[in-house]
């Protein structure tokens, strides 16, 4: 039977155990994939961890992934067997080998766009894009911040930020991670460990600050971040992967920075079915216009917890992927 990684209650990397699931035919409107490939976010992390409950009546983690459809159910008339195809979002279960979801998830794949490539895209690059498009709409010449620039989600917001015109200064833990975020085209880098990387942000951005900062730090960067925008721009909560924010004023936000504080969800943003349809569109259009989103590190399915704990521990550049 297939191969799944599943779990049956929050814990660490540990939690996580290999399982065979039954290969279940497609009901209607539904087809049943071979997946070739996974990626590994944190929020799967979030999930395996309980920050976010586990769903009732799901335990296989993984939010994104793409293979090749081999069976469909009835009145599913837009997708063949043989189709390549990725997607994101609910139900949970993309650390499989074979899945059975709706069809109306699934995006068929031009060509040129290879199953790595998007089933590592699907869940950065429509984050990146409800980012830079819905919380803050960008324009050419502004100023984008980005913290974890050598980061899989920092690299594409940073490229698709660029590719609207805009200048990017990105944050990193190290010096050795700057030289991934100049390569997905940041402007500067600065080492958000140092005491004044504030202020420079400021001094670098017109001396006024970023017009969108996008945070998926968490913690007590969050409140740091504050004072690097401008008045009337936007900070972007995407996450906490230094931990849990500490509850925020909203006087932290008011005169005199006059900012905005969006928190915005790709998986909220996923499941309206216009706006899946328009991100994925423009994505796919991205990635076949030469679009980078390269892959950092790379697990076999069977080691997905080793993959968790590489990422939670910073270990990782770039994109994380399980193969099968």
């Amino acid at each position: 039977m297939p191969l799944a990684i599943a779990i049956t209650g929050p814990g660490g990397p540990e939690a996580m155990k290999a399982v065979d699931l039954p290969v279940t035919e497609p009901g209607p409107g539904q087809a049943r994939i071979r997946q070739s490939i996974s990626g590994v976010n944190f929020v799967d992390i979030y999930v395996r961890s309980g920050l976010y409950p586990l769903p009732p009546g799901q335990s296989v983690l993984g939010f994104e992934g793409a293979g090749v459809v081999e069976a469909l159910g009835p009145g599913v008339n837009d997708l063949k067997v043989g189709d390549r195809v990725a997607y994101i979002g609910h139900p949970l279960g993309s650390y499989a080998e074979v899945r059975t979801l709706s069809a109306t998830r699934l995006v068929k794949l031009p060509d040129g766009v290879s199953e790595r490539v998007a089933g590592s895209t699907m869940l950065r690059g429509l984050t990146a894009q409800m980012v830079l498009q819905k919380a803050y709409p960008v324009k050419a010449g502004e100023w984008v911040l980005v913290h974890a620039g050598a980061g899989g989600l920092g690299q594409l917001v940073t490229r698709l930020a660029k590719r609207l015109g805009a200048n990017v200064i990105a944050t990193v833990g190290s010096e050795a991670k700057a030289g991934f975020a100049y390569e997905a085209g940041a402007d500067v880098v600065l080492l958000h460990t140092s005491e004044d990387w504030v202020e420079e942000t400021r001094r670098i951005a017109d001396r006024r600050g970023v017009h969108l900062a996008v945070d998926g730090i968490g913690g007590t960067m969050l409140s740091q971040t504050f004072a690097a925008v401008r008045p009337f721009g936007m900070v972007a909560s995407l996450g906490q992967a230094a931990g849990p924010i500490p509850p925020i004023q909203i006087e932290e936000l008011t005169a005199p920075r006059a900012i905005g504080l969006s928190r915005p969800s790709v998986l909220t943003y996923a499941n309206d079915p216009e706006l899946y349809r328009q991100g994925t569109t423009a994505l796919m259009a991205a990635l076949q216009d030469g679009l980078i989103n390269p892959i950092g590190a790379e697990y076999e399915l069977k080691d997905a917890a080793r993959a968790h704990a590489d990422l939670e521990a910073g270990r990782t550049t770039a994109s994380v992927v399980l193969t099968m």
